[in-house]
Parts: structure tokens; sequence; C-alpha cells
């Protein structure tokens, strides 16, 4: 265990953080999303919840301000999920204001997913709850 380091957050997620850079994506993904056959970088959370994943890694996550949507969801056709509300909350909270959500259609969300830097399967089971986190820097005092 370590100081002030979520305690959900293992060895090799910590590692994934840290190694990426600035402009890396990571992709946070709910139990039915073709991990395995997408991700590059593959992390397991069995069990664990999406919104208690994204609390973990937005803990010590900058999110990139130079873009307008730092963050990204897979677009649901039948309306706005109620998970996506849980998002909006989870990025204000860690980014100390309201963080603009893009919504990608599905297929571009897999191809966008391919590309990420890793991605963390969890085992939450509602519909449409994956997220796409954009690193971003940090300044000076930080």
């Amino acid at each position: 265990m370590l100081k002030t380091i979520d305690p959900l957050l293992t060895g090799e997620l910590l590692a994934i953080l840290r190694n990426m850079g600035h402009g890396d994506e990571l992709v946070l993904v709910d139990a039915n999303f073709p991990a395995d056959r997408v991700a590059q970088r593959l992390v397991r959370l069995p069990g664990i919840g999406i919104d208690r994943a994204a609390e973990a890694v937005l803990s010590l996550f900058p999110l990139d301000d130079f873009v307008d949507a730092p963050a990204a969801v897979m677009a649901c056709p039948d309306g706005r999920p109620e998970i996506f509300d849980v998002f909006d909350r989870l990025l204000e909270a860690a980014n100390g204001a309201p963080v603009q959500v893009a919504q990608v259609d599905r297929f571009d969300f897999y191809d966008r997913t391919a590309s990420a830097y890793a991605v963390v399967a969890t085992g939450e089971r509602r519909l449409y709850a994956n997220l796409i986190l954009k690193k971003g820097v940090l300044r000076e005092g930080d």
C-alpha cells in the first residue's frame, strides 16, 4: 500500500499512467466491450464498476486542456444513458470545473480505442459505460 495512492491502482496500471505522454488516450470500458480484440495494452479490473475505476484513475490523471473535449463516450442511439451523468460528475470533481465530453459513434469509438495507449477493462454491466480520457500535462507547481 502507498499513501495517497488509490489501492485500486495496480502497479501495472500505475506504470501505464506514468508512461503515457501528453495527448495519449486511456480508455475505460465496460464488461461487454471487445477489449482483448482492440487493446494495445490491457489492464483488467474484474468486478469493479467503471465509476470506481474512473475515480481512481482521475485521482492521478491530468486531463488535456489543449483540446476542446479531453473525454469521450460511446454515443448511445437510444438517448443519453444515466452513466453519462456519472462521468460528468467524476470529471468535474477531478478537474475542478465542468469537462467537455464528446460523443463518438460506436465503430469510431472502437477505432479510437484500437489506437489508444491502453485500455482498462472493468466489470461494469451498465450499457454504454465506456470512457476515453486524453492525458494532459503537469505544469510547474502541480
